[in-house]
């Protein structure tokens, strides 16, 4: 017996290099079907990132049909510590510090979706109206933030917001966190690297989320991302959740 989601899940995804740099370092992971969505954003440049993104992604690719939400999160982190180590091994054979990669992943069973993640990659959740951040960045400038040293302002344009504290395959023990959510008809999650939330504020996220068709929301975002500057790699992917089961659902009953 599986877990299967009680919604109907459609999503979307873009991927780009950006304006500055030449290689795309990010990767993601578009699976509405089974319910699994993640973001990798791949550090090392020379070091090989995008080797380190798709690594990351294709473990994610793999799991396992659950049979709780308990087992789907820890197939992930025991996946995902597979890639870790597999990652330490390679930096030690191309004798180079590390190779790593930040990770989001989202992950559909039941009435609920657990995530986890490690670095600054985040999930939003659009919900009534209102956007939320899910995930908490992994990172320096979130640290000086939790102190009150800088404002979320001031943190977006700080020296040190590329500086991140967790990603897979910075440490020999990869550290996760992990947490879920019951879903809500009508949920639209947001998954993306931080070259799209550098870019954009939350205004501009929720302005793209409530006007594009769904279908075409992460290549919107990605290219107001573009728009604003494109100074990293940008990753978008655009989830949404139907409940086909929801009592204010319009029924067609045409007469016999």
């Amino acid at each position: 017996m599986t877990c299967a989601s009680q919604f109907r899940w459609t999503s979307s995804a873009r991927s780009d290099a950006g304006r500055v740099r030449e290689i795309n370092e990010d990767a993601c992971l578009d699976q509405p079907d089974p319910g699994r969505w993640a973001v990798a954003d791949g550090m090392g440049g020379h070091a090989v990132g995008d080797l380190a993104s798709r690594l990351v992604i294709d473990a994610l690719s793999r799991l396992a049909a659950p049979v709780s939400m308990k087992t789907l999160i820890a197939d992930a982190r025991l996946r995902l510590q597979t890639a870790n180590r597999q990652l330490r091994d390679e930096a030690a054979r191309r004798q180079v510090q590390r190779i790593g990669s930040t990770v989001v992943a989202l992950l559909a069973c039941d009435r609920f979706c657990g995530y986890l993640w490690a670095g600054d990659s985040r999930i939003y959740l659009y919900r009534a109206g209102q956007l939320r951040q899910l995930t908490r960045d992994h990172s320096q400038v979130e640290e000086l933030k939790s102190l009150g040293v800088l404002t979320d302002e001031e943190a977006r344009h700080h020296p040190a917001q590329h500086m991140i504290t967790r990603a897979v395959g910075a440490t020999d023990l990869l550290q996760l966190d992990d947490d879920a959510i019951e879903v809500a008809d009508g949920d639209v999650f947001l998954l993306c690297s931080d070259g799209l939330s550098n870019e954009l504020s939350d205004d501009d996220i929720v302005a793209v989320l409530t006007s594009a068709q769904r279908e075409n929301a992460s290549e919107e975002l990605v290219e107001l991302a573009l728009a604003r500057g494109g100074r990293d790699n940008i990753t978008a992917v655009v989830v949404q959740a139907e409940d086909p089961n929801a009592s204010d659902k319009t029924l067609l009953n045409p007469s016999p």
